[in-house]
């Protein structure tokens, strides 16, 4: 009984060793790294209206009356499939309320969220800094960080559409409180590598 037992454990270890073995490897790979590069048009609600109360020289946040338009331009850099980086500037520089205007230099991480059909739904948050125009020669420079996400929906193998992008900026140091612009971007881009 005892050498039975010894036998049916060694066939099983064998069968088992033989098996496993038996891994398959995988038949093709995708390649993780690529850089997209594309344009977008946006509309941005600036949080500044040419608001100057009392003492004259200190500014105050609040919703303009009209938003402002502009383009601008991005790079995603897709190292793998969970770590990719976004960059983007955008110039807001068309239908001025009182000649108020912001540029945006953006940097940081982007993540992937969910992916159907030919879309990606992803969420980023970048850092960077912002120049604003006040409209009566007065500008500066401010830390901006900007939390959002949106869509891209592959057209082609090379070509993407850009179908929404969100964005709520935030400087958490502007004239004597905090600035909080936000809106959206449409765009295209074009896989480069």
């Amino acid at each position: 009984m005892r050498r039975f037992t010894v036998l049916l454990f060694s066939i099983l270890f064998a069968a088992g060793a033989v098996s496993a073995r038996a891994q398959v490897v995988a038949a093709a790979t995708t390649r993780q790294f690529s850089i997209t590069a594309g344009g977008m048009a946006s509309i941005f609600q600036p949080d500044f209206a040419d608001n100057w109360p009392p003492p004259y020289y200190m500014a105050a946040a609040g919703a303009s009356n009209q938003p402002l338009l502009g383009v601008g331009a991005y790079v995603d850099v897709k190292l793998t499939r969970w770590v990719q980086i976004e960059a983007e500037g955008r110039w807001l520089r068309f239908n001025r309320y009182a000649d108020i205007h912001q540029d945006n230099y953006l940097i940081g991480p982007r993540v992937p969220v969910y992916h159907f059909w030919r879309s990606t739904v992803y969420a980023k948050a970048l850092g960077g800094f912002s120049k604003m125009d006040f409209g009566d020669g007065e500008s500066g420079k401010f830390t901006d960080l900007a939390f959002g996400g949106g869509m891209d929906v592959k057209l082609t193998k090379r070509l993407s559409l850009r179908a929404a992008d969100f964005e709520y900026q935030y400087y958490p140091k502007w004239s004597n409180s905090s600035l909080s612009p936000y809106g959206a971007s449409v765009g295209i881009g074009y896989k480069i590598f």
